[in-house]
């Protein structure tokens, strides 16, 4: 059989195990393994590890409104050259994306100039409640968006009334930031203006373990699927773990890999939404890596300039890039022993595909859009700001040694990013689910 790729001498890490194989791809799709095949064009990937293309499903791209700090075509060229092949983007942009017309006006700008595949979430809110079985349905959708607690943006719904018009009006998996607001607002006198290392403080365990618990409870009287997204405290995981009949859980690698220790080391630059914690918290979210409560790792990719972070605290904003340096982070995590290379595999590819229901990807197997996270275990480098696509151009990260490196990114067959160039015209289109 002719084909138009194959991928040779790779090891493929995948839903059935670790092998050596030879991966034949025809028109964008998976088209078999072994050497039956001739192909047009030959990629040795002798020494290197090939995984299905990872999904990061939550990243915050900003297009349309404040795209002075990243746009779509910024952020999916870090996207891919951390090796990320699709993303779910999030709807507190400028205008939110809470109809029709700003979801499709945002589908139209990601046609063919993001460099990977993308869906996006739609807002959930008071007003739209009736359009809301509709939205979550459209073309290139990823389903609904909740804001319980505040945070960048204005789709805040806090109140176990309007959780509950929204929560009934579901038919797909939406995804929740959970954080009492109403715990938040008592709690705003605890900020201490420029010390970031308050932030913990105000935003503490208790507004996220309360605000979940009142989750699951609405999500149980409708029988709703529920994602509930980057969870920070151990006290939310039992919660979890007792609701795994409706609810999916999310963490990040930030919260996997920093504590409240690092405050003194970087300031501002650490203040996310919900916070980085002390390190009983990460310790927690790990052993809940290695129960198999957790589903997913969202980057939580959320950028914002260096001259806006560096504004005193709590005048800065939350939030920094991720996108670009998920996949890098978490193979140091697997070469230190935390977690197995087919677990990072499950929780970046096979658990977006399985919980979103999404067509063809997430596994290398017959059929599936060849997306391709190709990686070099052994490779050890340096992460630094100038690496960073993001247009706001940082990372917490900069000066970390990482073992484990994205050598390419392969989105439908075709090469977006080989050895630290991306190497071909945006070609990305809308995921399908």
């Amino acid at each position: 059989m002719n084909v138009d790729l194959i991928l040779k001498n790779g090891t493929v890490v995948n839903q059935d195990g670790t092998t050596q194989r030879d991966i034949a791809v025809l028109n964008g799709r998976i088209a078999g393994f072994g050497a039956s095949f001739k192909a047009a064009e030959t990629l040795d990937c002798r020494n290197l590890h090939i995984m299905p293309g990872v999904i990061d499903s939550q990243v915050h791209f900003r297009e349309p409104g404040p795209i002075h700090k990243e746009d779509l075509e910024t952020g999916s060229r870090a996207a891919v050259m951390g090796g990320v092949t699709a993303v779910f983007e999030m709807p507190n942009t400028n205008p939110t994306t809470t109809t029709a017309a700003v979801l499709a006006d945002k589908v139209s700008r990601a046609q063919h100039r993001m460099f990977c595949d993308f869906a996006f979430y739609v807002g959930g809110t008071r007003e739209n409640v009736d359009e809301i079985s509709a939205l979550e349905r459209l073309p290139g959708s990823a389903g609904i968006k909740v804001f319980i607690g505040s945070s960048t943006g204005d789709l805040l719904v806090e109140d176990d009334a309007g959780l509950e018009a929204i929560i009934s009006k579901l038919s797909r998996r939406a995804a929740f930031h959970s954080e009492d607001e109403f715990r938040l607002r008592e709690r705003v006198k605890y900020q201490v203006a420029g010390d970031a290392a308050s932030h913990p403080i105000w935003r503490d365990v208790e507004a996220a373990r309360l605000c979940t618990e009142r989750l699951i409870r609405i999500a149980r009287k409708y029988n709703k699927c529920i994602h509930v997204l980057h969870i920070s405290t151990a006290e939310e995981l039992p919660l979890l773990a007792a609701a795994r009949d409706l609810a999916t859980v999310e963490v990040t690698p930030h919260h996997l890999t920093l504590s409240s220790d690092d405050y003194a080391r970087l300031g501002t630059k650490l203040q996310m939404n919900p916070p980085v914690r002390e390190g009983r918290h990460r310790e927690a979210l790990w052993a809940a890596i290695n129960s198999g409560l957790v589903d997913v790792l969202g980057s939580d990719h959320a950028p914002h300039t260096l001259e806006e972070k560096a504004k005193p605290y709590p005048s800065s904003p939350s939030g920094m890039t991720g996108v670009q340096t998920l996949v890098p982070m978490m193979l140091t995590h697997v070469n230190a022993g935390k977690l197995s290379l087919e677990r990072l595999v499950d929780l970046t590819s096979h658990g977006p595909q399985r919980i979103f229901n999404i067509k063809n990807k997430g596994r290398i197997a017959e059929g599936y859009d060849a997306d391709f996270t190709i990686v070099d275990l052994k490779r050890s480098e340096t992460i630094e700001n100038k690496w960073i696509e993001s247009r706001c151009a940082w990372t917490p990260y900069d000066g970390v040694k990482v073992q484990g490196w994205v050598v390419g990114t392969y989105v439908r067959g075709r090469p977006a990013m080989w050895q630290g160039e991306i190497v071909n015209k945006a070609f990305g289109e809308a995921v399908k689910f």
